[in-house]
C-alpha cells in the first residue's frame, strides 16, 4: 500500500506529541472510555478531545459513541499502515547506492 506524503505526515504528526503516546500505551490493552483516559491522564476535556481528534484523524485510533460517552480503542489496520509506512520510508530498495 502506498501513501500519500500528507498521509504519512497526518501519521507521524499524531506519534510526535508525548501525551498522544501516553493515550497509545494506555489503549494498547483495550478500549478505554474517555471519562478513564481522563482520570489517568489529568488533562482537562477540551485537551483530551484535542489529541483524540488528531489521533482519530491519523487512523491509528477509532471511537465510538455508547450513550455520553466516548469509547476509544487502537485500529489494527491503522497500527499495521503506521508499520508498513515506516518500513517503507526506511527499506532500501534494490538498485539503491549507500552513499553515506
Amino acid at each position: 500500500m502506498s501513501m500519500t506524503e500528507k498521509q504519512i505526515t497526518v501519521i507521524f504528526k499524531a506519534l510526535c506529541d508525548e501525551n498522544r503516546v501516553k493515550i497509545i500505551r494506555l489503549l494498547k490493552n483495550g478500549e478505554r472510555c474517555a471519562c478513564k483516559l481522563l482520570d489517568e491522564l489529568q488533562f482537562t476535556q477540551p485537551t483530551l478531545s484535542h489529541h483524540m481528534k488528531i489521533l482519530c484523524d491519523s487512523g491509528l485510533v477509532v471511537g465510538r459513541k455508547d450513550g455520553k460517552w466516548m469509547y476509544y480503542s487502537l485500529s489494527k489496520q491503522g497500527i499495521k499502515n503506521a508499520v508498513d509506512c515506516l518500513s517503507d520510508l526506511t527499506s532500501a530498495t534494490p538498485n539503491q547506492t549507500n552513499n553515506s
